[in-house]
């Protein structure tokens, strides 16, 4: 069992899953974590009854980086072999194919700030900090940080932020397209909440269709981004789904469908 990740559902939000660190006092993601959050994901992704999901730190702090004490007496031999499986670990929530969205309140820094970059939505508490000031260590963002941040937020900010290793304020998080939204800090995890919820009725294959077909489509050239939207596209002919909506759509206007989720 789990000892500082889990997946958590309530009858309150029926149908979002909320993967929460819990490893006080700051959430320090060492190789058990990044291992338990790989375990998290899967079973996102493997369970019916979860048909999005929150990823929360608790209220005071969402991650504060990498656990350093463990890094660091890895020899260069050693962190060769395995850096990739922390890149994995850090990365963990973007392998979720449903709808996904960070609940950031506090610090989320360096691995802390890697993890929330593989989610599709980031809200964050006007007190929050975010920053990836591995550079200050003598190394770089080794969980995707310096791919992820990139496309997010473009080559020039992703490497002023990196470059200089500073925090971020939730202002300037929001201004630059590093957060979607902010709000007070005691309403961060309901406001993600509520963005969740919103896909738990949803038709799933399709959602799922379309977060693949935007992630992957990003990774390539224009002309194979559109061949994969069209093959996923056609795939959806062969769901439940699919014909519910259209039966729906043609009977009783738009948004009005009953999704099973096949």
């Amino acid at each position: 069992m789990a000892e500082f990740v889990t997946l958590e559902t309530s009858q309150d939000h029926p149908g979002v899953g909320t993967v929460k660190l819990h490893r006080p006092p700051m959430n320090a993601l060492n190789r058990q974590v990044q291992d338990e959050l790989v375990a998290a994901a899967a079973e996102a992704n493997a369970r019916d009854d979860v048909k999005a999901v929150v990823v929360y730190g608790g209220p005071k702090v969402f991650a504060a980086g990498a656990d350093i004490k463990e890094m660091n007496d890895i020899s260069f031999q050693e962190m060769a072999k395995i850096a990739r499986r922390l890149q994995r670990g850090l990365g963990a929530i973007s392998e979720i194919t449903k709808p996904t969205v960070a609940a950031i309140t506090g610090y989320a820094l360096g691995g802390g700030l890697e993890v929330a970059l593989g989610a599709d939505r980031r809200i964050a508490g006007d007190n929050a900090k975010l920053g990836v000031p591995e550079v200050l260590l003598g190394v770089i963002p080794g969980g995707g940080g310096t791919q992820r941040l990139a496309r997010l937020v473009g080559p020039s900010r992703a490497k002023d932020m990196v470059f200089t290793g500073r925090f971020v304020g939730a202002e300037e998080a929001l201004q630059i397209g590093l957060v979607d939204e902010v709000v007070a800090p005691d309403e961060v995890y309901n406001a993600a909440l509520t963005w969740a919820s919103r896909f738990t009725g949803g038709a799933s294959a399709a959602i799922a269709a379309a977060k693949a077909a935007i992630d992957q489509g990003l990774e390539t050239d224009l002309e194979t981004g559109l061949k994969i939207e069209a093959q996923l596209f056609a795939s959806l002919f062969a769901t439940d789904d699919r014909a519910i909506g259209m039966a729906s759509f043609i009977e009783n206007g738009p948004g009005k469908a009953e999704f099973t989720g096949k």
